[in-house]
């Protein structure tokens, strides 16, 4: 069997734009007439020019190649160029190949692809969700504590065992110090949320390298008492020695690696007790079996895997592969309940239920791309 073909769908995903403007999709067939597909996650180029470079690296490295032998097909890819180094624009593209091979080998095995790594040790995932305006027009609830507390209830009255948000409020392009009124507001969104949900949903903490050290520590030590399941990201994370300095202040888990790349940078975050939940994203980190590879590393250290998902529904997909599979497998991100336009994409939606995914038994990644769907909603561009 050999790759024969490489194909590419930039879709635009319509207003809210939950889970990004754009999602980048590739699709490979062999010379025996099977198709696997796969996503790059959040490539730093508009789309078009991310499907140009996808196309490049199809046509000199991966046409002809056996989707059976994925770590010599990743090897190649990483190395090309003469770079073996964690790449974000690289590893996306390698992750989509990969993802897309191993999708391939399921289908030709008759396997989903958690039988082909270990077998499935999770009947049903847990999920959470961002809590979104009810109105799509509406601002942010992140940083409003009664408007929070509200869609709080109502997604943990859907089945919803634990929310996400980030009480912080915008990034910003380099850390700093939060002003005592922004401290002080954070506090009190989660504490409101914490008293509207009680002990029945864990509270997530997502917040996105805003801080400083010192002040990523003082915020954790306001939101300590309200007892939240992790601080994502408290501090950019280039820097894994500062992130290890809140994560040895503070009782709070630091979650983080969905901006890691590699079984290379999630070394450095376990060796250094940077982050006890690894949030990597399948669509960036080097695909299915380097995530794996990571959760694998994570178990002997006693942590867990919680994969990032702010994307299309194929990375997810690659997401429950590895959830099922792994023993340590914490929690998996989604746009609330994967339905709209996350579903209309797929000929059949991802199952979810009360509040857990229920991992597809169909070969490969289990779900199929609805090109017809894709084809009609091209990205047209901002």
């Amino acid at each position: 069997m050999r790759i024969q073909h490489v194909k590419t769908f930039v879709v635009g995903n319509p207003p809210p734009h939950r889970g990004g403007r754009n999602w980048v999709f590739l699709k490979l067939l062999t010379d025996d007439g099977l198709a696997g597909y796969g996503e790059a996650y959040a490539v730093p180029f508009d789309p078009r020019t991310v499907v140009r470079l996808v196309e490049d690296v199809g046509q000199r490295l991966v046409v002809g190649s056996d989707p059976f032998q994925t770590e010599s097909l990743w090897r190649r890819l990483y190395s090309s160029g003469y770079t073996q180094h964690p790449d974000l624009t690289m590893m996306g593209v390698i992750s989509a190949f990969e993802m897309a091979c191993w999708d391939i080998v399921g289908k030709a095995l008759n396997q989903p692809i958690y039988n082909l790594l270990g077998g499935q040790y999770h009947d049903r995932l847990r999920a959470y969700t961002y809590l979104y305006p009810r109105d799509p027009r509406e601002p942010s609830v992140h940083t409003d504590p009664e408007r929070a507390a509200s869609r709080a209830i109502d997604y943990v009255e859907q089945g919803f065992t634990a929310v996400k948000l980030d009480p912080v409020g915008p990034q910003v392009l380099a850390a700093k110090q939060l002003s005592l009124e922004t401290l002080h507001n954070a506090e009190n969104v989660v504490r409101l949320v914490r008293e509207a949900v009680g002990d029945r949903a864990d509270i997530l903490v997502g917040t996105h390298g805003q801080m400083t050290t010192s002040s990523a520590i003082r915020l954790a030590r306001r939101l300590e008492p309200y007892d939240p399941l992790w601080f994502e990201e408290p501090v950019p994370p280039e820097n894994r020695d500062e992130m290890a300095r809140v994560a040895h202040s503070t009782r709070i888990p630091i979650a983080t690696g969905e901006r890691l790349a590699t079984k290379y940078e999630f070394r450095e975050l376990l060796e250094k007790q940077a982050a006890s939940i690894l949030q990597m994203a399948l669509g960036r980190v080097g695909g299915i079996l380097e995530a794996k590879k990571i959760a694998g590393m994570a178990e002997a250290h006693y942590a867990q895997i919680a994969p990032h998902l702010y994307t299309g529904p194929i990375e997810g997909a690659a997401n429950i592969q590895i959830d099922a599979c792994s023993p340590n497998f914490l929690i998996q991100e989604g746009i609330e309940t994967w339905g709209g336009f996350h579903a209309e994409i797929l000929k059949e939606p991802i199952q979810w239920e009360k509040g857990y995914i229920i991992p597809p038994t169909k070969p490969g990644l289990g779900v199929e791309l609805n090109e017809e769907v894709a084809e009609k909603h091209p990205y047209i561009g901002p």
